[in-house]
């Protein structure tokens, strides 16, 4: 994936996001709608789906750095610490309690601070992307899943990461007789 597609998707779907999520009603907004992947008693709202964009986006930088810098388990999900491999079951575990700590640790934020995050975060992913060289951008993130695994693929997922926590976030407010904007 080229730089030019690789900012203009993030850009692209940022104001996306945006615009659909300032959309919602308020009491919409903090209404929960989906079950935690981790606590199944908790359950996240549509700006909690917001607060997590951001935290993956900061972690994908930071596994990218890491791998810039010579680590060679960047991503650090499929081992242990040890060295011996996770089951997918133990690398979702790990994820979704992951996730659910960031969630849980912004859950206070206004909408505001929440695209506040989401804004620190996309500047750390812009920077980073000012810093690669294209030969960077095609390199394998060695452990990633996402996209086709390489640095720029990375990159662009925190794009269609928004759009799929969208329809997530749809369904359970239809689930719950709301009609969601879009």
């Amino acid at each position: 994936m080229y730089r030019t597609e690789i900012e203009a998707t993030l850009d692209h779907d940022r104001v996306w996001l945006l615009e659909t999520y300032a959309m919602l009603p308020s009491g919409d907004l903090e209404r929960g709608v989906t079950k935690s992947e981790h606590d199944p008693s908790s359950m996240w709202s549509p700006k909690d789906h917001l607060a997590h964009l951001a935290g993956i986006e900061h972690n994908f930088v930071r596994m990218i750095r890491r791998h810039v810098e010579g680590d060679p388990n960047p991503v650090g999900l499929r081992q242990n610490a040890d060295g011996t491999a996770r089951t997918m079951e133990q690398i979702m575990a790990t994820v979704h309690e992951m996730t659910e700590d960031w969630v849980r640790e912004h859950r206070s934020k206004t909408l505001a601070e929440v695209v506040t995050l989401g804004q620190k975060a996309r500047a750390e992913t812009l920077a980073l992307l000012a810093e690669l060289t294209d030969a960077q951008l095609a390199e394998k993130l060695p452990g990633a899943p996402w996209a086709d695994g390489t640095i720029g693929g990375v990159l662009a997922t925190n794009a269609m990461h928004g759009r799929m926590h969208w329809g997530w976030v749809k369904e359970g407010m239809r689930g719950l007789g709301i009609s969601p904007p879009r």
